[in-house]
């Protein structure tokens, strides 16, 4: 499936990432110089069988690991040469994750559970709140703004995730298996409020899935092989 949202900047870029782990004697090559990039209001799937290296490309991808060599760039900045306060700040500022349970805070409300990562990253109550109430009525929470995650569905909590993934406005949003807790037919439901979100946002969008048939629907599928990105 093409989609004129994918013909924008590119957000996420790989050049010539390599990852190499040691254990005992051996050298573990989960990346070869793989290469990848991924255009604002792009929805990438990675699939592929565990241990393939689809956790750690993501970690890479998302500034929380370093490769062996190469570089990851977003929006445009290269990280490679980045110190890690530096690199801390970029993926706070750039890049939202969205994981496969929720990690919502309990005692705060939905809409709070968006608040919080504006009011840290510097917005005030009010401009952070209005905010929230935007990207949780895109995500079909309108009305359920004032729950707790308690009071609310697998669904709908992970939808409340996905609203907090993007609240900083991130350019590359990283998701892993984020349907993968949940019944067919709820998953079927995140995923369009996904999508939507990204298609709204202009986030570039890369996402670990087993669901081949939820992928299919992608504007792109990927996976893995000896260590390369591979488009299927």
């Amino acid at each position: 499936m093409n989609s004129p949202a994918g013909n924008g900047k590119i957000r996420l870029e790989m050049q010539r990432v390599s990852r190499q782990f040691r254990q005992g004697d051996s050298v573990i090559n989960v990346l070869r110089e793989a290469n990848l990039a991924i255009r604002g209001g792009e929805m990438t799937a990675l699939v592929g069988p565990s241990g393939s290296g689809k956790s750690t490309l993501l970690n890479i991808a998302g500034l929380l690991e370093r490769p062996s060599a190469g570089d990851v760039i977003i929006d445009g900045t290269p990280t490679g040469v980045l110190g890690g306060r530096k690199r801390g700040r970029l993926r706070g500022s750039h890049v939202g994750f969205v994981f496969q349970f929720h990690r919502l805070l309990p005692e705060f409300s939905a809409l709070e559970n968006v608040m919080i990562p504006q009011m840290l990253g510097g917005l005030s109550r009010l401009e952070a709140e209005a905010r929230a109430e935007q990207l949780l009525g895109m995500v079909g929470l309108a009305e359920r703004c004032e729950h707790r995650p308690g009071a609310l569905s697998g669904g709908e909590q992970q939808r409340v995730a996905i609203a907090r993934a993007v609240a900083n406005a991130p350019r590359v949003l990283l998701a892993d298996e984020p349907t993968g807790n949940l019944d067919p037919d709820t998953a079927d439901d995140v995923f369009q409020h996904l999508q939507k979100i990204v298609r709204g946002t202009g986030a570039a969008a890369l996402i670990v899935t087993h669901n081949e048939r939820l992928a299919a629907t992608m504007d792109r599928r990927l996976t893995i092989r000896d260590g390369q990105i591979v488009e299927l």
